[in-house]
């Protein structure tokens, strides 16, 4: 070797001092564009999955925030309804979607707490590929029956059951959720004999009002609307208090039947969306459901906004799977 020629030796540290300011810049580069990723966005539309069909709760929800979103950040907020296998479908698009905050998830109790035990394998598990954002409300399900039917009220309710024994259906919006699972309990407590009709969502109300289903444990805002129309009638409300909706109403608690729980709506992002954005959506949604108008027709509905920010409304979630495992295997539930 001549003596301008480094050795080995020599040239190692520089060779190595090198490649960690590279590595450093090109670190520092994708930092940069991260934090720039999130203050600049949204820039572009945004895309809002429902897991259930039009006109149900989670709809209803998705639509009037997403509206308010799209008219404060001024790009479009597109709802797109994504129904099938009891809300795994939406789930499964959006755990597959990119990480970057343009495509988001409006789910419910259902398919995010109940249905990893449901299913059993998922293919895109919610607890793991899901990043939690915001709540959207906390909803009662509402014990209804036909108008047509003639009943009035909770004595005339359970004369009815025990006077058609083995002649009782009732409805929900899935198997494994709560309208299914909460009915489940019902006919327990009641010691009724009643057949389970499940649907896909909000096709299952259409079919309580025809009269084709005896009765139905179904979330507030979805059969609210329903109930003042005379379209349906009220017998009680699965929530610990009475609701601001409709304050006649009595708990199930109050009539002596051991029930007081309800659903749950939100927001969901794929995993591994950027904090910032998360944190952004979470905010922005919080300060939509604040809003005096917004507030006062989801209240009107039966929807109790509860303020999570994003840590608060992770640890909720993973809470209420850890409630809802023993209850589903308890049920026997399983997939069609």
């Amino acid at each position: 070797t001549g003596e301008d020629t480094l050795s080995l030796h020599d040239a190692l540290p520089i060779f190595i001092q090198s490649l960690a300011v590279t590595l450093g810049c090109v670190f520092t580069l994708g930092s940069s564009a991260f934090a720039q990723s999130a203050a600049s966005y949204p820039d572009k539309p945004i895309k809002i999955i429902v897991s259930f069909t039009a006109g149900g709760t989670t709809d209803i929800l998705a639509r009037e925030v997403g509206n308010q979103m799209s008219i404060r950040w001024k790009v479009p907020v597109i709802v797109e309804n994504k129904p099938g296998a009891a809300g795994n479908l939406g789930t499964e698009i959006v755990g597959r979607a990119a990480p970057d905050g343009y495509t988001l998830l409006a789910s419910s109790i259902g398919p995010i707490s109940i249905n990893p035990t449901l299913f059993g394998n998922l293919p895109v598990n919610p607890q793991k590929s899901l990043q939690p954002v915001a709540l959207l409300g906390d909803v009662p399900n509402i014990l209804a029956v036909p108008a047509s039917s003639g009943i009035k009220n909770w004595k005339e309710f359970v004369a009815y059951l025990k006077a058609n024994p083995g002649a009782i259906n009732y409805g929900s919006t899935g198997i494994g959720t709560t309208a299914h699972l909460i009915s489940y309990l019902f006919a327990q407590k009641m010691s009724i004999d009643a057949t389970h009709i499940p649907y896909k969502g909000a096709e299952a109300t259409r079919d309580l009002v025809a009269g084709r289903l005896q009765f139905m444990f179904a979330t507030a805002p979805s059969v609210v609307p329903l109930i003042k129309s005379g379209q349906l009638t009220a017998i009680a409300v699965s929530s610990k208090k009475r609701i601001s909706a409709m304050p006649d109403l009595p708990t199930l608690n109050e009539l002596g039947v051991d029930i007081a729980t309800g659903a749950w709506f939100g927001f969901f992002a794929p995993a591994g969306t950027n904090p910032a954005i998360v944190k952004k959506l979470n905010e922005t949604t919080l300060s939509i459901l604040e809003e005096p108008a917004i507030k006062q027709k989801l209240l009107g509905l039966g929807a109790d906004p509860i303020p999570m920010n994003v840590q608060e409304f992770t640890k909720f979630v993973r809470n209420d799977f850890a409630l809802w495992a023993p209850i589903v295997k308890a049920s026997g539930a399983k997939p069609e």
